[in-house]
């Protein structure tokens, strides 16, 4: 079955109530993340099956579930490194993948998605820090360029969160003369540098030794009691997915098998494919 085209419409915008005023909706929290009716499919694959989520703004959700259900592909298609085959994805209150014309959601420019994409941060299990920049630079680089702020108030920012995460004393130092926990810090510290209403977390803790994930653990959970980013995580440890989320959702062949609050799913899951799951990933 060939992919959707995202150039027709998508769906109608909101009704207009008489005198031009947006008919009232009933009272709902913000959204931060908004799934609906979204496949994506890998050849003949399907990786995401009419996906419906939501995450509310302020949120903390942690995506579970064994290799290949789908969760990486989720952030992949929030940071726009993979486009959706067919349904809407929404950031806040605006569509990620479409723009609204004339009453209608149509495909995307470069211009829109350049101005989403400055929502969303993320940090990646691998780091991606920039190697011939000092770290002070790999903060300031992407608010100034992108941002538009000045290298001041940029180099400001910086600092504060070099600070916050522990480094205050390396704004000099080269990734490679930094530990994978270090850069690690480094590589979150960027993503907040963004200021960014969302931040995705793609396995942080994977690439460390174990002695230094204890520490990257709890300056993410700083981060998560502190501010009210939506955060979205991918993780395989399910003490961290406990402690970090206000809610957790498994996932299996694309599609949700269950979803509750941390206490829920670890302690008195409902769906035996969780039960397995969990068995599986705690016995290793």
């Amino acid at each position: 079955m060939p992919p959707t085209d995202l150039t027709s419409p998508a769906e109608p915008l909101p009704e207009r109530a008489a005198g031009g005023a947006t008919a009232k909706a009933p009272t709902r929290k913000p959204c931060g993340i908004k799934f609906e009716k979204v496949v994506k499919r890998f050849g003949d694959n399907v990786v995401l099956d009419d996906l419906d989520f939501r995450v509310a703004a302020g949120e903390r959700v942690t995506l579970i579930g064994p290799s290949g259900s789908g969760k990486t592909t989720i952030l992949r298609l929030l940071m726009t490194l993979e486009r959706p085959d067919s349904g809407v994805i929404r950031v806040g209150d605006d569509p990620l993948w479409h723009m609204e014309r004339g009453g209608r959601l149509v495909k995307a420019n470069e211009k829109h998605l350049h101005e989403m994409r400055k929502r969303i941060g993320m940090v990646f299990q691998q780091f991606n820090l920039f190697p011939n920049m000092s770290v002070l630079r790999n903060l300031t680089e992407g608010p100034v360029h992108v941002l538009g702020i000045s290298k001041d108030e940029a180099v400001e920012r910086a600092r504060g969160l070099l600070d916050m995460v522990g480094l205050a004393d390396k704004e000099d130092a080269h990734p490679t003369q930094l530990s994978g926990g270090q850069q690690q810090r480094v590589a979150i510290a960027r993503a907040l540098a963004m200021e960014p209403t969302v931040l995705l977390l793609d396995e942080v803790t994977s690439a460390l030794d174990p002695e230094l994930v204890v520490g990257v653990q709890d300056l993410l959970r700083d981060i998560a009691r502190s501010t009210d980013v939506t955060m979205l995580c991918v993780t395989h440890e399910m003490g961290f997915a406990k402690d970090i989320s206000n809610r957790v959702l498994m996932f299996d062949q694309g599609r949700i098998v269950e979803e509750g609050t941390p206490e829920a799913i670890f302690e008195d899951p409902s769906e035996e494919r969780t039960r397995e799951f969990l068995r599986a990933v705690l016995a290793s």
